[in-house]
């Protein structure tokens, strides 16, 4: 049976091809005056370059060509995403933590990182959504952390995905965010240790974490997320650190679908 992982992997495979059709004309339009005349014959070249110049809307148009399949191929994949998570949620949520009912009508899945600011705006609007509503959606968290902007996004996540382990994630989950200035090394034992978990398990864990937190990054480049915080709720997504009164309306619109 193929799983969605797997179409996803066709898909982009596709669009590889184009981009590579696509950077092809560009390499050829770009460095064959630097470079050609070591490898082609004046005649040759100069024939080449006259199409190009003769014809500058092919490139351009195998460059939209290259964006609309890149649409397409990223609306694909989105629509299979929102289909799996609406009739079979546990695919889509797999090993990640849940909070929130056990079963539910309304699943709302979040892409974060313990480094992004609006991701504890975010985080801290969806604790009093939860406390409001502990029966009414089931809440999936799903690791996006940004490393290139934020160098303790991944070192977080790591520690976070080793307190799950010892059952005590959605504790370390809100320390991480509710005193995000002090992310670092000497923090996460400090979490540790409060939570009372075994120590020489967590730091086992956290070496171990990095397969899972990549599974996470993986479906989240599959879906070209591009921010965080990131949410999909049912047949929905939206991003940004969403206020209280929009996600309150949000979950009133789903709740009688």
């Amino acid at each position: 049976m193929r799983t969605f992982s797997d179409w996803c992997g066709q898909q982009l495979q596709r669009l590889g091809r184009l981009t590579t059709l696509c950077l092809l004309i560009l390499v050829l339009s770009w460095t064959l005056p630097a470079t050609a005349a070591n490898r082609i014959s004046p005649r040759l070249e100069e024939n080449v370059l006259q199409i190009i110049r003769q014809h500058p809307e092919a490139i351009l148009e195998s460059l939209q060509a290259y964006q609309q399949q890149q649409q397409q191929v990223v609306q694909q994949i989105r629509q299979v995403f929102l289909q799996d998570l609406k009739t079979n949620p546990q695919a889509v949520i797999g090993e990640s933590p849940t909070t929130g009912a056990t079963s539910a009508k309304i699943v709302l899945v979040e892409f974060s990182d313990y480094q992004c600011p609006y991701c504890a705006e975010a985080h801290k609007n969806l604790k009093q959504i939860l406390a409001k509503n502990p029966d009414k959606f089931t809440l999936v968290y799903k690791h996006f952390p940004l490393a290139s902007i934020h160098n303790q996004a991944i070192p977080a996540a790591k520690a976070a995905w080793a307190a799950q382990q010892q059952g005590k994630f959605w504790e370390y989950h809100d320390a991480l965010f509710t005193n995000q200035n002090k992310l670092g090394e000497d923090f996460y034992q400090e979490i540790a240790k409060n939570l009372n978990l075994d120590l020489p398990k967590f730091e086992q864990d956290r070496n171990n974490a990095e397969a899972a937190i990549r599974k996470d990054l993986q479906l989240a480049e599959s879906l070209r997320l591009s921010g965080t915080p990131f949410f999909v709720l049912n047949s929905e997504n939206f991003s940004g650190a969403v206020q209280l009164a929009d996600l309150e309306k949000i979950f009133s619109q789903n709740a009688t679908k």
